[in-house]
């Protein structure tokens, strides 16, 4: 990728998306952009987003508005019928697919943030998607990228030139908390909670996640919690 050019990041306003903002920032301009898609800490998401990109100092920032994930279900991030798990009931990785999943989600996200890349002359599409350290999402893999790479290039300009970028997908989360210290990403601007909007709730999967890594790294997670379980 050429320096110095135009970037589309996808920033939830977690700290793998917080991460990969920062790595890109590093070579290229930003444009930001934000899904809003009836998640339990949407508001919550939101301005960590932007409180994010205040920091950087980015203009350019969309928020997309996807409350079709409410109707569609199936997810207890988006159904308030389902409850989040908390430890004792999140499958450990690789034993299945928790309930947190939301259906094909990252593809609506890319979807966006690719039709806006196009529209904007941007270069690369940059998603914080982890692979390994995740809750074993089928759309946090690599060759799910490797895919939606083909599709782009099937279905944009013949000129347009889009690069997927997913930087983080390698990488453990406390390789991604040491990355975002020297980078000196905000991390405390970042929340990752799937309950909670005004302290963590420590229990659930991406909390419990969260947690563990900033233990490995022997750094304090700057934001609030309600409660940290034990893991």
């Amino acid at each position: 990728m050429s320096g110095n050019s135009k970037s589309v990041v996808l920033l939830s306003g977690g700290m793998d998306s917080c991460v990969t903002a920062a790595i890109a920032a590093q070579t290229n301009s930003l444009a930001l952009v934000h899904a809003s898609y009836g998640q339990r800490t949407e508001r919550r998401e939101r301005q960590a987003f932007d409180a994010i990109a205040d920091f950087y100092g980015v203009s350019d920032r969309l928020v997309a508005r996807l409350d079709h994930f409410r109707d569609i279900g199936g997810s207890a991030l988006t159904d308030p019928a389902l409850a989040v798990p908390e430890r004792e009931q999140i499958p450990r990785f690789g034993e299945g697919i928790p309930v947190t999943y939301v259906p094909f989600r990252n593809a609506h996200f890319l979807s966006v943030a690719v039709s806006w890349a196009e529209a904007i002359g941007a270069s690369s599409v940059w998603i914080g998607a982890v692979a390994e350290d995740s809750s074993g999402y089928p759309d946090c893999r690599p060759e799910y990228y490797c895919a939606f790479q083909e599709l782009v290039r099937a279905g944009t300009r013949p000129e347009t030139r889009i690069e997927i970028v997913t930087p983080v997908i390698q990488m453990r989360k406390s390789d991604i908390i040491r990355r975002g210290i020297e980078l000196g990403a905000p991390l405390h601007l970042t929340w990752s909670c799937y309950q909670g909007e005004r302290e963590a709730c420590g229990a659930c999967d991406s909390c419990l996640l969260r947690l563990r890594a900033f233990e490995e790294t022997g750094v304090a997670d700057p934001i609030p919690y309600r409660a940290r379980v034990a893991r």
